[in-house]
């Protein structure tokens, strides 16, 4: 499919002497071009899944069949082994052409890589899923959040009940990102231990599981594509070995702050920073095709987005540094969490406001349907609201920088 009066030629090849000017390894090279190559021919249908609100299944089987869907795969189950910085930069790569296959295909990502983590420390049902994976039979997706609580990590309002072999899950969640290409997916519910307290439970489920049901619900302002409708637990069971995470309501948890706030959290900022280089890239080609390149205010435009974009990737990318090479483990519980959500913040604020200055140079342009610009504009403000939505980055980094224990119960986690 293809949209009329819309010529994505210009942008692609632009995009791609955007990316072919950055200092890559011959490694990161290799997995930039495979995301490369996806982005370039999915940018020419992302309005159509846009406008018509459906989920792009085709773009998935294309992943799958090009390995992509095995990027943080170890090479030696038969993945591409890429570390955090290559995630990264392939997401980044990929949001460039459709940043709503990039934020669905994200969970999955992030799935694999909690699994690798577990499957390093000896959790052999962990190394199943993996397996799976590298057959392409196991995709993952996530669904932890809850209207009005956020992304319910610290106390959900789904509830675990226990009974023989593991637990019965009562509750709806909501933004369920990814589930129309999933096999099993990860979420959470309180369960109210009569020896240790209240606890979270991390728990693991195929999509098919008995009592599990998604709600068509995803009618929203952008990423459309993404299709994160609401999911219902009716007395779902989850045996004892699915359940692969559990602590105190109430509580940061360490384990989450190093994953979920470690890689999870951040790699979003890597997304919405791939959305804002594609509108450049759009726009770049736009100006150079009419000429309009030696204006001096279209120039100051494109210096700032250079500046904005460029001070994102150097956040981003210390992360991804600082993970790879284990220095972000070090960290103290509430200080992963404030950093984890600082470089997001950093990535999604920043990437609103380079869309706003393509806005701005393109005008009327931008502003019409015809033309991607107008979709990325709406796509890029999912990036602020995301856990932790800016509000509570926040007041977690001001908690954080002035040596204040924060109070977990007080953040949409």
């Amino acid at each position: 499919m293809s949209l009329a009066n819309v010529d994505l030629s210009a942008e692609a090849a632009v995009a791609r002497s955007a990316w072919e000017r950055r200092p890559l390894t011959p490694r990161q090279r290799e997995i930039v071009d495979l995301a490369a190559g996806l982005a370039d021919d999915f940018a020419e249908t992302a309005a159509v899944w846009d406008r018509e609100n459906r989920f792009p299944t085709d773009n998935w089987d294309r992943m799958r069949d090009e390995g992509y869907l095995r990027l943080c795969l170890p090479e030696e189950l038969g993945g591409l082994g890429a570390g955090i910085q290559e995630f990264f930069l392939a997401q980044e790569r990929l949001a460039a052409g459709d940043g709503a296959t990039a934020l669905a295909v994200n969970m999955h990502h992030v799935g694999v890589i909690a699994a690798v983590s577990a499957w390093r420390r000896g959790d052999e049902r962990s190394g199943s899923y993996l397996r799976g994976v590298a057959d392409g039979k196991v995709v993952f997706a996530g669904c932890t959040s809850e209207t009005g609580r956020g992304g319910s990590l610290v106390d959900p309002g789904t509830k675990a009940t226990r009974v023989d072999g593991g637990f019965t899950i009562v509750g709806r969640k909501s933004f369920f990102t990814g589930h129309h290409g999933c096999t099993f997916f990860h979420s959470n519910a309180r369960y109210d231990d009569p020896d240790a307290g209240p606890q979270v439970l991390m728990f693991r489920l195929p999509i098919d599981a008995p009592k599990v049901t998604v709600h068509k619900s995803w009618d929203t302002l952008g990423m459309r594509g993404t299709q994160s409708d609401d999911l219902t637990f009716d007395g779902a069971f989850v045996p004892d070995e699915e359940v692969s995470l559990r602590y105190p309501v109430g509580t940061f948890d360490q384990k989450v702050g190093q994953g979920i706030f470690g890689v999870n959290v951040p790699s979003f900022g890597a997304v919405f920073l791939g959305v804002a280089g594609g509108a450049v890239a759009w726009g770049r080609a736009w100006v150079i095709e009419r000429g309009r390149e030696r204006d001096p205010e279209v120039q100051h435009a494109f210096a700032e987005m250079e500046v904005l974009l460029e001070t994102a990737r150097a956040v981003l990318y210390r992360q991804a540094h600082e993970v790879d090479s284990g220095l972000f483990a070090e960290l103290g519980v509430q200080d992963a969490f404030a950093r984890g959500s600082l470089v997001k913040h950093v990535a999604a604020t920043n990437a609103v406001a380079v869309v706003e200055l393509v806005s701005r140079v393109l005008g009327g342009v931008a502003y019409h349907r015809r033309y991607p610009v107008e979709r990325l504009v709406r796509d890029v403000r999912a990036g602020p609201i995301m856990p932790l939505n800016s509000l509570d980055t926040h007041r977690l980094l001001g908690e954080t920088s002035l040596g204040i224990v924060a109070d977990a119960g007080r953040y949409h986690l």
